[in-house]
């Protein structure tokens, strides 16, 4: 059983870990969260003695504290100083104690209404835990949810306003947890726009440390998720927890190390921008948490993470289905193209075996720069030289998919949408607009803007052979102030993330076969709560080599390669400036899901032949990389000339190498592969070597490379 009741505790057991609660006078402990323990008996209890200046909940005793105990949900004014996860205003103050009536074991999962949730799956399991504030008349549930196959549990909470009187919530966390002192690093993703997913690891000392986006989106430089690790822990040993969030609006993750060195983890919605009321007999529901315990490491974390989300998150007739080779026609071509020439670059496209012909901005309404028609969508047939239907038609002529790009959260000034509906853009009365790439985000929290955005991208959909679609989002918001009242205001942004969740739950339902990509800038908005609705990211619009390797290290560290776009582009970059030889471009964009981002036609022969025969080679190795095991060899800090990666599946494995620059006098690396059969023999593809499994891990894999800056190799085996 995953889910067990036995007196006061409650055990909620995954594949490998425990989470194991204490109820004790209507209070809610945290007895353990790590490697799985079926039978507790207070080992590591908390000592109670009377700290100075704790406060106690009971006058008789002066050594328990909500100071010191570790709980499940903090809550403010009783005498627990540290960072509270809930705050709800009633009557005239802001302070609220839960007690615990009852709990409930549920089949299956239960779901956060209005928001993303994990697949439902009738062998997970669910408890109910059920509080309430007699005086203010609230009631809270939390829910646990444990699945069979996984070492991830995931967790929300339900306010309801049982009184007959308004509450505002200004503080609702998803999840909060109180661990034992120890010495602890956390590792965020962070960066910015075009170096997303920078690995941050910091040693974690008295103090509050944060990572938060208050822009309505979760950001270029910052994801929703916080890992806590021991100090020395590495990619093969030690204990790691990660809290992730199934969310991609305004939100923060902390961990707060108080006087006592004991530490609190919390995430869920930030607090900027955000309370929300609850009428009398109203609810709210949190977004979903995800807390994934890993014992053996930091790559036990990340098999752990990408397993679950390719299991449970990501939509479940993608999630084992291979991606299509694409080529996209934004680099090669920008907005200045006609139909000649985008059936010039599918030729070329095809004849090289690429799979997928994506056509990107510019082929809507006058969408002639990145100034206008934002809106409008409706297709500019004087520059597609005719009806989208009959240049899809001609695109699967030439044996490829179609794929389209759309920005349906956006409006631009000069666009017949905006003159006809002003006052969809969100903006704040007598205000003047705040301009990002020369346009304004539409009030999703406006019932009329979902309607318009869902009928207009469906109508297209519905009426074109598509297969693939880019949903891009290139701005953040600003200048929040539709409602009519303060409160209204400050429910904008998340009443906003729920209309999202509605459009594209309701498009990628009813065209469930079409392939969705996220993107936003590039990973501007790269998590769960999109990648439950779109199989597939750009996780940067950085396209040079050298800069992808740490922004795709950073991408995998939780999330799958699978849901990882990655392209080739031309040198020099047009980003970086930096020119890198194109086998070394291919092997990068090996390590995710292989595209193509540039003019296909102003190519060499020899070009073309090298582009062809790294198509025809992906197609071989494409399993192994979008569903295989993946092991970080060699990671892309600061101090690092080099990076590799394995991907093991089934019989294969795959190993990439990337040398940014040249050495003299030094040895060449070896490398060591990860979790092989040691008595079983792999064959070297490229040159038909045998070694056996305990070569290649123990003694090694030597690479030789020759002179010269930004050079890769790739090794291929089959097990014998």
């Amino acid at each position: 059983m995953t889910i067990v009741i036995k007196d006061n505790l409650f055990y909620i057991h995954t594949k490998k870990s425990s989470l194991i609660i204490e109820e004790r006078n209507g209070d809610l402990l945290l007895k353990h969260l790590g490697r799985k323990v079926e039978s507790y008996h207070f080992s590591n209890t908390v000592f109670e003695k009377d700290h100075a200046f704790s406060g106690n909940p009971a006058a008789a005793n002066r050594n328990y504290s909500y100071d010191t105990q570790r709980q499940v949900f903090g809550v403010h004014g009783f005498g627990d100083f540290r960072t509270p996860s809930l705050i709800l205003q009633h009557d005239n103050n802001d302070l609220t104690q839960f007690k615990f009536k009852k709990a409930k074991i549920i089949k299956g999962i239960v779901k956060a209404q209005g928001l993303p949730n994990p697949h439902t799956e009738e062998t997970a399991e669910t408890l109910a835990l059920i509080l309430e504030d007699d005086l203010a008349k609230l009631r809270m549930i939390i829910y646990y949810t444990a699945y069979d196959d996984s070492s991830t549990l995931s967790t929300f909470i339900r306010f309801e306003n049982l009184s007959d009187q308004p509450v505002v919530l200004h503080r609702a966390l998803s999840a909060m947890f109180d661990l034992p002192a120890s010495n602890y690093d956390v590792l965020t993703l962070q960066g910015a726009y075009a170096r997303e997913k920078t690995v941050r690891r910091h040693r974690l000392e008295q103090g509050f440390f944060k990572v938060s986006s208050n822009r309505g989106a979760s950001g270029h430089a910052q994801t929703p998720s916080l890992i806590l690790t021991e100090h020395d822990s590495n990619e093969s040993y030690g204990e790691a927890l990660a809290l992730q969030l199934i969310y991609s609006g305004n939100f923060q993750a902390f961990i707060q190390k108080n006087q006592l060195n004991e530490v609190r983890l919390g995430i869920g919605l930030n607090d900027d921008n955000f309370s929300w009321e609850l009428r009398a007999g109203e609810c709210f529901e949190t977004p979903v948490a995800l807390i994934t315990y890993a014992s053996e490491g930091l790559t036990d974390l990340t098999q752990e993470s990408q397993e679950f989300i390719k299991d449970h998150i990501i939509p479940k007739n993608f999630a084992a289905q291979e991606r299509p080779i694409l080529i996209n026609n934004w680099e090669a071509t920008y907005f200045d193209f006609n139909r000649s020439k985008l059936l010039k670059l599918a030729d070329e496209a095809s004849n090289l075996g690429i799979e997928l012909f994506v056509l990107d901005d510019g082929w809507f309404g006058n969408r002639f720069d990145d100034n206008r028609a934002l809106g409008d969508w409706f297709v500019n047939e004087e520059k597609l030289g005719g009806s989208l239907k009959d240049f899809i038609k001609e695109i699967h002529a030439k044996g490829l998919k179609f794929g389209l790009w759309f920005e349906p959260e956006m409006v631009s000034i000069d666009s017949e949408l905006y003159r006809l509906h002003p006052d969809w853009a969100i903006q704040t009365d007598k205000r003047e607009h705040t301009y990002s790439r020369n346009q304004l985000v539409l009030n999703l929290a406006n019932p009329d803007v979902v309607a318009y955005v869902k009928t207009v991208i469906d109508d297209i959909l519905t009426e074109n052979e598509i297969d693939y679609v880019k949903w891009d989002y290139n701005r953040n918001i600003t200048n929040i102030g539709n409602g009519k009242t303060y409160l209204e205001t400050q429910m904008q942004s998340h009443a906003y993330m729920l209309g999202l969740y509605d459009i594209v739950s309701y498009l990628t339902e009813k065209h469930h076969r079409i392939l969705f990509e996220s993107c936003s800038g590039g990973g501007g908005r790269n998590d769960l709560g999109m990648m439950r609705y779109f199989p597939q990211v750009w996780s940067s619009d950085n396209t040079d080599a050298i800069a992808r390797l740490p922004i795709q290290y950073g991408s995998s560290y939780l999330y799958p390669v699978i849901s990882m776009g990655a392209h080739v582009s031309a040198v020099p970059n047009h980003q970086m400036g930096r020119k890198t030889p194109l086998e070394t471009r291919g092997h990068v964009a090996m390590m995710g899901n292989l595209g193509y981002e540039l003019d296909l036609t102003d190519l060499s022969e020899k070009e073309r032949r090298i582009i062809a025969d790294q198509v025809a080679h992906y197609k071989k190795i494409r399993s192994v990389v979008q569903f295989g095991a993946l092991y970080r060899l060699i990671n892309p800090d600061a101090h690092s000339n080099e990076v590799a990666v394995q991907y093991k599946y089934d019989n294969q494995v795959l190993v990439t190498y990337v040398r940014l620059l040249s050495t003299i006098e030094e040895m060449e690396t070896t490398l060591k592969l990860k979790d092989l059969d040691e008595e079983a023999s792999y064959i070297l593809k490229e040159t038909g070597q045998e070694f056996s499994g305990a070569e290649l891990m123990y003694a090694g894999l030597t690479v030789d490379m020759p002179q010269g800056d930004y050079l890769s190799k790739q090794y291929y085996f089959i097990k014998k």
